[in-house]
C-alpha cells in the first residue's frame, strides 16, 4: 500500500468532515486505487502455473500513485510541438491576500488567473518599445500549493523566446527576458484587480468572503503591494524543456517519495523552507495533513495545461511548420503515440508484463474481475 493511500484510509477511519464533492470523489478513488476495490484481471501462466493479480488504477489526477504512465504520453505527444530555440520559465504568483477570494471561487479565479496572465504577455509581445511586435505562444499550467501544503496558487508558464511577426518572421531572442519584469508585473496587477473589482460589483463570484468594506480596505492593499512575477533559467534546446515540463505538468501537492514517516496520528514530510532554502521536516496530525492535501483537489472538469499564442491547439500546427522551416528545427517524433500499455511499460521501465514472471513463458492466460464503482 502507498503513503499517501494509508493515511487517507486512516483518516477515512477516523471521519472526514465537510468535505466537497470533488473531495469526496479524490478520497474514495486514491483510497481504492490498486486495490480488489477496482477490480482488475489475474494473468495465469499455463506452462508453470505461476498466478499474478493485477488491480487497476483509479487514474485520478490527484492521485500520486496514477501519474507516471499520463506524464511520460503527455511529454512524448508534446514533444511535437516542441522547436529547437529557447524558451523561459516564467512563474505569476498573487498575493496571499487573496487567498480566501480564490478558494471560495476557485473555477472563476483561476481562469481569470489563466486569462490575465495571458493578455499581459501577449500585450507586451505586441508593444513596440520591447522590439518583438510578434505573435508568442506558451504553455500555462496552475499549481495551488506551496512545498508546506499550503494554499499558494501560481501558474508555470513555458514561453518560446520568440514569436512570428506581421511578415511571418521568426524573430528570436536571445538574451534577457523579452520585457522588463516591473511592466510585467504592473500591467498584471491592474488589469488583475480591474477584473477582480468588476466580479465582485456586479456579483459574479459564487461567494463573497469578506464585507463590501473589507473588500476595498483590500483592495487598497493590493494596489500598494508589489507583485512579484519572475523568470527562471532559459532553456536552449527542446529535449530540455520537454524534461523540464515533465517535472510541472502532473505533480500532485505531495507525492509519496517526501512522506518521512506516518502513524495513526500524525504525518511528518520533507518541505522547502524558502527563507532559509533549506530542507525541513514538517510534522501535522493527520486531519489538518488531509485538510491541506484536500485544498488542492481541482474543480470538475478544470484543464489545468492550456495552450496559447502560436502553441494554441488552432494555431500550432500551421505556425510550427513555418517556424521549423526558418530556422531549420527537426520536429520530434512521438515514441509512444500507437503503443500498447504493455509496450509502453517496456519501453519506459524495460519490464515486460506480458512474459511469466517465475519461467518467462509468453502463454499467460488472463481472467478479468469486475471493478467496483465508485461513489
Amino acid at each position: 500500500m502507498y503513503k499517501i493511500q494509508h493515511i487517507v484510509n486512516t483518516a477515512i477511519n477516523k471521519g472526514l468532515e465537510h468535505l466537497s464533492y470533488q473531495q469526496e470523489k479524490v478520497v474514495s478513488a486514491i483510497s481504492k486505487c490498486k486495490t480488489n476495490k477496482m477490480g482488475g484481471h489475474t494473468s495465469t501462466c499455463e506452462d508453470c502455473g505461476h498466478e499474478t493479480i493485477h488491480y487497476n488504477s483509479c487514474r485520478n489526477r490527484h492521485c500520486p500513485c496514477c501519474q507516471t504512465l499520463v506524464k511520460e504520453k503527455w511529454i512524448d505527444k508534446t514533444s511535437a510541438s516542441v522547436i529547437d530555440a529557447p524558451y523561459f520559465h516564467v512563474v505569476f504568483t498573487v498575493p496571499h491576500e487573496l487567498n480566501p477570494i480564490f478558494l471560495s471561487n476557485q473555477k472563476i479565479m483561476y481562469n481569470l488567473f489563466y486569462s490575465l496572465t495571458a493578455e499581459t504577455l501577449k500585450e507586451l509581445s505586441q508593444d513596440p518599445k520591447y522590439k518583438l511586435q510578434a505573435n508568442i505562444g506558451f504553455i500555462s499550467l496552475l499549481h495551488t500549493w506551496g512545498s508546506n501544503l499550503t494554499y499558494h496558487p501560481h501558474l508555470h508558464i513555458i514561453l518560446l523566446a520568440g514569436g512570428l511577426n506581421k511578415e511571418n518572421k521568426f524573430i528570436q531572442n536571445n538574451g534577457n527576458f523579452l520585457f522588463p519584469f516591473p511592466v510585467m508585473a504592473k500591467l498584471f496587477k491592474y488589469k488583475f484587480m480591474d477584473y477582480l473589482d468588476k466580479l465582485w460589483t456586479k456579483n459574479k463570484l459564487a461567494f463573497k468572503p469578506m464585507s463590501d468594506i473589507e473588500f476595498i480596505q483590500l483592495k487598497n492593499i493590493l494596489y500598494k503591494k508589489k507583485w512579484v512575477p519572475y523568470a527562471k533559467k532559459t532553456f536552449n534546446k527542446a529535449k530540455f524543456v520537454i524534461e523540464y515540463l515533465g517535472r510541472y505538468t502532473h505533480r500532485i501537492a505531495i507525492s509519496n517519495s517526501r512522506i518521512t514517516h506516518y502513524d495513526q496520528d500524525k504525518v511528518s514530510f520533507n518541505y522547502k523552507d524558502y527563507k532559509t532554502h533549506n530542507n525541513k521536516i514538517m510534522t501535522l496530525t493527520i486531519q489538518e495533513f488531509m485538510r491541506r492535501f484536500l485544498m488542492h483537489v481541482l474543480p470538475k472538469g478544470f484543464v489545468k495545461i492550456r495552450y496559447y499564442g502560436i502553441l494554441s491547439n488552432r494555431a500550432k500546427e500551421k505556425s510550427l511548420r513555418l517556424i521549423r522551416s526558418l530556422i531549420d528545427s527537426p520536429k520530434q517524433v512521438p515514441k509512444l503515440l500507437n503503443m500498447t500499455t504493455e509496450e509502453i511499460i517496456l519501453e519506459l521501465f524495460d519490464h515486460d508484463i506480458t512474459v511469466c514472471p517465475k519461467c518467462q513463458s509468453k502463454k499467460l492466460r488472463s481472467i478479468k474481475f469486475r471493478k467496483v464503482r465508485l461513489e
